[in-house]
């Protein structure tokens, strides 16, 4: 029986509103995962199987949802590379197939990752902030010192 493990190494991870926000060290890409598919990838901790993650999930939101539900966050999340082992049970289903097999009832909690690229020049300029600078200030542009902190 597999058990997924999320990937955490290389990862920067930012929750609010119990969505998440991960930014991928690794390959420069950024993914916002909706509170049920954070919730997945939280659970995806190696002691549990996908059934085991899809009994957590239902409890803890109190739906009923069924393997499809899970197998579709599951696949977003290794196509992402937000897992750190090869799920081989995981078939792939679009969002369209989970939505007729599920119904349109529990759309609203569908599991998305949805990821863009950050382009290199935006890190690169991102990168001075919370530097420590002296005077005369040698903060990379655009940021500037104050109080010996690139801001």
């Amino acid at each position: 029986m597999e058990k997924p493990i999320a990937r955490i190494k290389e990862l920067v991870t930012q929750e609010i509103n119990g969505e998440l926000l991960i930014y991928d060290l690794r390959t420069n890409r950024a993914h916002h995962l909706t509170e049920t598919a954070a919730f997945v990838w939280k659970n995806c901790d190696g002691t549990k199987s996908i059934e085991d993650i899809r009994k957590v999930t239902a409890d803890h939101f109190k739906v009923d949802i069924n393997q499809d539900f899970i197998s579709l966050a599951l696949h977003q999340l290794a196509k992402n590379d937000l897992l750190k082992n090869d799920v081989k049970a995981i078939p792939e289903i679009s969002r369209r197939e989970v939505i007729k097999r599920i119904g349109l009832a529990t759309m609203i909690a569908l599991p998305i990752v949805a990821s863009l690229s950050v382009p290199n020049t935006a890190l690169a300029s991102a990168s001075c902030v919370g530097a420590p600078c002296s005077s005369p200030p040698n903060c990379a542009p655009p940021c500037t010192c104050s109080g010996g902190t690139c801001i």
